[in-house]
């Protein structure tokens, strides 16, 4: 048999075989695809008594950092709270719908918020947009079947998993839960694991950083369940200023001041009554 004959696995590496067709196509006016980034990471774990998530602090306009110590982390229902990436206003607003929406079934029926009836009000909300309202959402809590972790993507599909990570630094967070996650995990331990997961998002992320923050839930915690610890870890504190930075004087002068009194105006109406403004 001739070496011809033989088939031969085709070669590793990067293929160009698309360039023409893109470059076609942009000939054409055809725009290609852009990529999605959210500047985020959160995540999520069950461990052995409840659940843990953790989100960094970053929040991003396009490449400037308009916030350094932002809260990611929304409030759902006593025992049950939601990590949000993508659009700042989008995750605020929609959780703060569901929110209200949870405050008013407890009050009807009396009864503890279930995290499968926030999963579904989420899910159904962000589907009927499409995908146009930009929430990424990573849902935990403890309810009365357990504790729960899911993943609600901004089309409105979800995933039910035992470890989560969501927004830009999603990949480097997962490569830590995937090489260190285990189930029975105690809460010192799941702590440990969620922050190193945040950390690796903000150092190997452009859109995620600063701080890291905590929020353990579990059915033995007072105070409604949760224990939030804000700025747990501070990983990269700032501690160089430059001499030759901006200085602002610390009072504004006064250049001038005008005070024009209101004067009484007697308006007479019809019938003989006046009206004072």
């Amino acid at each position: 048999m001739s070496k011809s004959a033989i088939e031969m696995p085709p070669k590793g590496g990067f293929s160009f075989d698309l360039c023409k067709r893109n470059e076609m196509l942009a000939q054409k006016g055809v725009n290609p695809p852009s990529f999605r980034k959210t500047g985020t990471t959160i995540v999520g774990l069950i461990f052995q008594d409840g659940v843990i998530l953790g989100a960094d602090t970053r929040a991003t306009e396009g490449p400037i950092v308009c916030d350094k110590n932002c809260e990611k982390i929304h409030y759902m229902a006593p025992n049950i709270y939601c990590c949000g990436a993508g659009t700042a206003a989008d995750t605020e607003a929609v959780t703060d719908m569901v929110s209200s929406q949870l405050q008013l079934h407890r009050y009807h029926t009396g009864r503890e918020s279930r995290v499968v009836t926030a999963l579904t009000l989420l899910k159904r909300h962000l589907f009927n947009y499409q995908g146009y309202v930009s929430a990424a959402l990573v849902l935990g809590g403890v309810d009365v079947t357990g504790p729960h972790l899911h993943t609600i993507y901004p089309h409105g599909s979800t995933d039910t998993l035992p470890f989560a990570t969501m927004g830009s630094g999603s990949l480097a967070a997962m490569a830590v839960f995937e090489s260190k996650y285990r189930e029975g995990l105690t809460r010192d331990e799941g702590i440990e694991l969620v922050t190193e997961a945040i950390c690796s998002g903000i150092f190997n992320d452009l859109g995620s950083g600063s701080n890291v923050d905590i929020c353990v839930i579990t059915k033995y915690m007072p105070q409604g369940g949760k224990e939030y610890l804000r700025n747990h870890l501070q990983p990269n504190p700032r501690t160089y200023t430059s001499s030759k930075g901006y200085s602002f004087p610390k009072k504004t002068e006064v250049l001038l001041t005008k005070i024009t009194p209101l004067k009484e105006k007697v308006e007479i109406i019809e019938g003989g009554d006046a009206m004072e403004e």
